[in-house]
């Protein structure tokens, strides 16, 4: 399946990690520490990685994210 692509301000990041993956660790980060949906995936150290390098980026993910397809977001 190919990789979704957003275009907007380091979406080419957000397309790496996935949006449905950042909002699940970036709750866990600030909401819940219980919440770990985020860590079954097998590329969770590659992702995490790029989540730390990309915080510049992150407020304004989550006003994208806010705008975009709960059906889509969901799909696994």
């Amino acid at each position: 399946m190919p990789r979704h692509e957003f275009n907007f301000e380091g979406g080419e990041y957000l397309a790496k990690i996935g949006a449905s993956w950042f909002v699940s660790y970036f709750y866990y980060i600030f909401a819940d520490k219980t919440h770990t949906n985020w860590l079954k995936i097998k590329t969770v150290d590659l992702r995490i990685g790029i989540y730390n390098k990309t915080k510049k980026y992150h407020k304004f993910w989550l006003t994208q994210v806010e705008n975009m397809n709960n059906n889509l977001l969901n799909k696994k």
